[in-house]
């Protein structure tokens, strides 16, 4: 079937991401992929390649189609592809456990394995609820978080991304009322004296100090706010906010489902603040872009609060949860990253974004341009002409999905020096032709 036949279909059937079905936007048929490469139908019976800049939504960070990863697979099917996680267990949730334990922050110990991110904090938010219900506090039924977040697009995660900017002011009023604390200062290296910084810390501790009687935890985004803008704060910000939660009897909840896994330039970004979260949010790069798969951790004490509370147990319970294909990719996914010079890579790509990216701060109608680890970020002054962009981009090779005012990668680790230069300079060249 010609690629205008499948698009046809498409339109009739599929509901494709943030779309709208009276203007749907443009879609591309993707034949193949393999490294950092998709091949892309040309509308003509032939292919076009182009890098994959996205990582696939930030999760393929090993590229498409790695034989390691493919045999991870191949072998598990011979064995069993899935079985219900509800008295039942098997090798590879075990084994993934046990590694998940191993080399996220000390004091996590248990493991919950759920469909997606954002399920991971739907049962992240749902086990500091029931923690606060063991020790008493009946009445901390609230979150608390910062502006420009995002979280995930369930109920719950939804409560937590920005009501005003983000993408689920439509939901108003059917959701949870949060409390909502400033956006932190932007800014990676700003120092913890600088009068912006000591504002926003004074405003959390104000809020905080408020409404103690009502909160159950904290939850954010690491360093880094991915969806909610790519914008990256200070580590300074991480460390008041662990100061707040031990002060006032809050679990502090790290989402790391987009900043996990080497991404912002340690292995998780709150090494950068040198603090330990409560419970921790993983998923995305978990299986290296081949199946869907997140993981809820958090502390013993957490876990046996919960345990010993009312219920006698955590409230959750997906169907595919810890499925033993998803976990048996995992590990391997893991092993590949841990095994190679995974940093040495990230700072080498994050020098290669750098330098190729900084040109474009110059051009007409660019408000910033920023780095941080494996992420490059071009922002406009002005809402994004996502059409034009994305065709502009492909023209020369490279595949990314702008949003709002950002153009924005976030490659494969495998990327070469090669590869990020052709990414830079497409965005670079796109920017400078289509603008906003």
């Amino acid at each position: 079937m010609s690629v205008g036949g499948w698009l046809e279909r498409d339109a009739q059937l599929l509901w494709h991401p943030y779309s709208s079905l009276a203007e749907p936007s443009p879609v591309r048929l993707v034949r193949g992929a393999s490294g950092v490469r998709l091949s892309l139908d040309d509308g003509s019976g032939g292919t076009v390649e182009a890098i994959d800049a996205m990582a696939s939504w930030w999760c393929m960070i090993h590229g498409y189609r790695h034989p390691v990863l493919d045999a991870a697979l191949k072998d598990q099917v011979d064995d069993f592809s899935h079985v219900m996680f509800g008295g039942l267990t098997h090798e590879p949730a075990i084994r993934l456990a046990e590694r998940l334990v191993e080399i996220t922050p000390a004091p996590l110990e248990h493991v919950f394995f759920c469909d997606s991110g954002s399920v991971s904090v739907e049962v992240a938010i749902k086990i500091a609820l029931q923690y606060q219900v063991a020790r008493g506090r009946v009445g901390r039924t609230k979150m608390l978080t910062v502006r420009g977040g995002y979280h995930g697009d369930t109920f719950a995660p939804m409560s937590v991304c920005d009501p005003v900017n983000g993408m689920h002011s439509l939901f108003t009023g059917a959701l949870q009322e949060q409390v909502f604390g400033p956006q932190p200062p932007a800014g990676f290296d700003r120092p913890d004296d600088d009068p912006e910084f000591l504002a926003w810390a004074a405003a959390m501790a104000a809020v905080a100090e408020q409404q103690s009687d009502q909160i159950a935890a904290i939850v954010v985004e690491p360093i880094l706010q991915g969806a909610g803008g790519m914008y990256p704060y200070s580590p300074a910000c991480l460390r008041v906010l662990r100061e707040l939660a031990d002060q006032h009897g809050f679990l502090l909840i790290l989402d790391e489902i987009a900043t996990g896994f080497g991404r912002t330039g340690t292995l998780w970004a709150s090494e950068h603040a040198g603090i330990d979260p409560d419970i921790l949010c993983i998923g995305k790069a978990l299986t290296g872009g081949y199946l869907s798969l997140a993981a809820m951790l958090c502390t013993a004490e957490v876990a046996q609060a919960v345990s010993n509370g009312p219920g006698g147990a955590l409230m959750h319970g997906p169907t595919f949860m810890a499925n033993p294909l998803a976990c048996s990719v995992a590990l391997a996914s893991i092993d590949l990253l841990l095994a190679g010079d995974w940093a040495v890579r990230v700072a080498e790509l994050s020098a290669g974004l750098s330098a190729g990216l900084a040109p474009v701060a110059e051009l007409p109608g660019v408000k910033d341009v920023r780095v941080l680890g494996a992420v490059g970020v071009v922002q406009l002054g002005g809402p994004v002409d996502m059409v034009r962009m994305t065709d502009a981009v492909l023209r020369r090779g490279v595949w990314v999905r702008p949003f709002r005012d950002l153009v924005y990668t976030m490659p494969p680790y495998v990327c070469t020096d090669d590869d990020i230069a052709t990414i830079t300079t497409a965005i670079a060249e796109a920017v400078r032709e289509v603008g906003c």
